[in-house]
């Protein structure tokens, strides 16, 4: 009966039209009311509780670095880089877009600032060589969203602080999986890329690598800052996150000279209001998040899944499946946060390690961002480039599958995921 309310109480409100943080309020009102436990001093107090968190503060930091990087030049460089290197092969446009979307992903976590960069930088340039309209708009809309999945990925902070989890192993566990899926675009743009005419841009002599590379330095050694601070405990990842912000914008002031400090209170702003929306997402569903606990709806889960505990690949399966069909409706933030205080009791009662389902989790929620119809990420490529929803969503369908594959090879093989993070954790 709990589940019930609980599922019909937010799907209600949110069929109704009322935006996803006052949808997570009214389910955790809702269960107070079933509960006979109304009290204002709960919400009041669990919306403070929610926001009054030193690792969230991690995501106001990295969003302002991510901002700052479009706005200050070190974007664009980025993709001068991964043109000069893999641009003049056959098909090499569509590298440079995995190339870019690997680099930008370790530096701002952003999908939607990642797939707006591609989106206005390389999809006029893959058109003008002759690059199919709908598998360009489909790979760039997929390769941006290796930027939830890996370090600095807010999601995987999200998901850390939901869960009790250290956020430091979740982005150590993170990396290698990232790269997988990058691999898998790779094989799905090869595969879909054999039969289109293309012309290749001119291949660049040696000096013009070296002055690409030059330029783009600076912006190229922040996710070996990120990686290097955080395996050697130089600096937690609200930290790094600090760090990240503060050395883009000096880059993009004093280095690349690009951002002027009359030009720092826009970002500042725009940043601010991306992280405002975030944080009180956060500060709502934490009312859900304690009620979810005190109506003991992880235990009335764990019942219902009790066919799958005794195989944890089988509990994965199903797990994941739920997760995928979610993602169809839901927006990554709010269903990381609506199903982590469900999802992480029954995985660590079945023994899974919580790091690992975390980081599948994770990539789960980041397919659900190509997926229609919500796919807020073929939004906004579809906006930048002015292509139909149609032609998005008919060009990312090989390369989803590609991702689909990778997470279940993930599944299937947990020490593709614990195993490199034990090594990097130094553990």
């Amino acid at each position: 009966m709990t589940v019930t309310i609980f599922i019909t109480s937010l799907i209600g409100a949110m069929a109704l039209g009322m935006p996803i943080a006052f949808a997570l309020i009214f389910c955790g009102l809702c269960l107070m009311a079933h509960l006979d436990m109304m009290d204002a001093q709960i919400v009041a107090q669990n919306l403070i509780n929610g926001a009054d968190s030193f690792p969230l503060m991690a995501i106001p930091f990295f969003m302002l670095a991510g901002t700052t990087m479009n706005a200050g030049g070190l974007s664009k460089r980025i993709i001068k880089v991964a043109v000069t290197l893999v641009g003049h092969i056959p098909g090499g446009l569509g590298y440079v877009v995995i190339v870019a979307s690997c680099i930008l992903a370790s530096l701002s976590g952003s999908a939607a600032a990642d797939a707006a960069a591609m989106s206005a930088l390389l999809f006029p340039m893959m058109i003008k060589f002759g690059y199919d309209p709908k598998k360009s708009v489909g790979l760039i809309a997929s390769g941006s969203i290796i930027g939830p999945m890996v370090p600095p990925s807010p999601n995987l902070i999200l998901f850390g602080v939901t869960a009790g989890l250290s956020i430091t192993k979740l982005f150590l566990a993170a990396i290698v999986p990232g790269l997988m899926i990058a691999v898998g675009l790779t094989a799905a743009w090869w595969w879909v890329a054999r039969g289109q005419s293309v012309q290749t841009t001119k291949r660049a002599t040696k000096k013009e690598i070296l002055i690409a590379i030059r330029e783009g330095l600076w912006a190229l050694v922040m996710p070996a800052i990120i990686v290097f601070g955080l395996k050697f405990g130089i600096f937690t990842p609200t930290e790094a996150g600090a760090v990240c912000a503060i050395y883009a914008l000096l880059v993009s002031i004093y280095v690349y000279k690009e951002l002027k400090w009359s030009q720092v209170y826009s970002v500042l702003a725009q940043a601010g209001q991306t992280a405002a929306i975030v944080m009180f997402l956060v500060a709502a569903a934490m009312i859900g998040a304690w009620m979810i606990t005190i109506a003991e709806i992880p235990q009335e889960v764990i019942e219902m899944l009790r066919p799958f505990m005794g195989n944890k690949i089988m509990l994965m399966v199903a797990i994941m499946v739920v997760v995928v069909i979610v993602g169809t409706a839901l927006d990554m933030t709010p269903t990381i946060l609506i199903l982590t205080p469900v999802l992480v009791p029954v995985v660590i009662a079945a023994g899974i390690d919580p790091i690992y389902f975390g980081v599948l989790f994770v990539i789960n929620n980041a397919i659900g961002l190509v997926t229609p119809p919500v796919g807020t990420t073929l939004n906004v490529v579809c906006g930048v480039t002015g292509r139909s929803m149609d032609d998005a969503i008919v060009g990312v369908i090989p390369f989803m599958i590609a991702q689909l594959i990778v997470l279940a090879l993930l599944v299937i093989f947990p020490d593709l995921v614990l195993v490199p993070m034990r090594f990097l954790a130094g553990m």
